[in-house]
């Protein structure tokens, strides 16, 4: 595998978190206050940013593979999850947005790998049962 070339199920599972934070923004402006739906926003931003943060560090640790793979990995790991707990306090005690909402928002990247692991074998039950028959 060429390292320089993303995956398809890395660039579907990207492409599908922007899509559900945005069908969560459209919600959110239909049916809630503009203080959810900014919460919505901004959790689905520090999540996004945190999850292709996560990416870029595991490949690169996956690329070197050597014996501070783990220790690497590892700090980068607890400078992630400070980085993202420093903007989280920022954005809940500077800003006006609705913690529900910044709850709802952060659970864009969990949602959107629940639905594509479920799409994604959906797809292959359908191909094995056409194969048997």
């Amino acid at each position: 595998m060429n390292p320089t070339v993303k995956d398809p199920l890395q660039k579907k599972l990207e492409v599908r978190n922007w899509i559900g934070l945005g069908l969560l923004l459209v919600l959110g402006f239909i049916f809630a206050s503009l203080n959810f739906t900014l919460g919505i926003l901004l959790g689905g931003l520090i999540s996004i940013a945190n999850y292709y943060w996560l990416y870029l560090s595991l490949r690169k640790a996956f690329q070197q593979l050597s014996d501070r793979t783990k220790t690497t990995v590892m700090v980068k790991y607890y400078i992630r999850f400070a980085v993202t707990g420093v903007v989280l306090y920022l954005v809940i005690t500077q800003t006006p947005a609705n913690v529900i909402g910044l709850l709802v928002g952060l659970s864009v990247v969990v949602i959107n790998i629940i639905v594509s692991t479920v799409i994604e074998v959906s797809k292959n039950n359908i191909l094995k049962t056409k194969e048997v028959k």
